[in-house]
């Protein structure tokens, strides 16, 4: 495993080696909650997890957009030697995926969509969307007071081993940057406008739809406005972006 350090001050983590597969955390996340499911890609994949900026190390208190968000991924292909990604996302990162799919579309070979929280502007939120984005935000912006113990609510309900490792890794946290991040999430703010600006994205696409509230189906059936889209429901992500990968002639 191999860090790296790119741009203005961001972070990823690269392994293995072949076809490059960019995956994107979600939010309040970072690179190491993408690798506890993605690891075994690097066994037939050069799999690159970044901390999007505002997230984890790559510390950031400035206002956020997609567009830059999306930026951010086309700079580290590019200080990574890289024409061409399959790029991908969960939760949060999905929207970064899906932004950098529709502003850089000669880079993304195949694009991967896991549990989508965002489903355009003419969707918008939903109502359970909107109350924990502002719960989160409230959390987030408690941070710059009483630092990054203030997210630790948000972790009671994860079983205790869970819990602890979650907190260890939260507590690393910088509070501006969380601040920055999850007033961000709250805005509303969307990857595209409307679903039929989906239909620009010329690349093959994995869909694996979410199971909750604020990952609802309603969001995830947007998706199917992809021209070449295929829907997987699955707890299996690795495999599902293995065999995707492979069957786009990646591996």
């Amino acid at each position: 495993m191999t860090d790296v350090t790119y741009g203005d001050g961001l972070f990823a983590s690269e392994r293995g080696s072949g076809t490059a597969i960019v995956i994107a955390h979600g939010g309040l996340a970072n690179h190491q909650s993408v690798g506890l499911w993605a690891a075994p890609l690097a066994e037939q994949f050069r799999l690159i997890t970044p901390d999007l900026r505002g997230s984890g190390r790559s510390h950031f208190a400035g206002p956020l957009g997609w567009e830059l968000l999306a930026d951010d991924i086309a700079s580290l292909a590019r200080h990574l030697g890289l024409a061409r990604i399959v790029v991908g996302g969960i939760s949060f990162g999905s929207g970064v995926a899906v932004a950098t799919a529709l502003r850089h579309p000669a880079l993304v070979a195949g694009l991967v969509v896991i549990h989508p929280a965002f489903g355009g502007a003419e969707l918008g939120l939903l109502p359970a969307q909107q109350e924990a984005m502002a719960a989160m935000a409230g959390f987030g912006q408690r941070t710059l007071e009483h630092g990054m113990e203030a997210l630790f609510p948000l972790m009671d309900r994860l079983p205790e081993e869970l819990r602890a490792r979650a907190r260890a890794v939260v507590a690393t946290y910088d509070p501006a940057s969380v601040a920055a991040t999850t007033a961000f999430m709250n805005s509303g703010a969307q990857p595209f406008a409307r679903a039929e600006d989906l239909v620009a994205i010329a690349a093959p696409a994995l869909v694996i739809p979410g199971i909750d509230l604020t990952h609802p189906l309603e969001v995830a059936e947007v998706y199917r406005r992809l021209p070449d889209v295929r829907f997987v429901d699955t707890p299996d992500f690795a495999a599902a972006v293995r065999t995707f990968a492979t069957m786009i002639g990646g591996g």
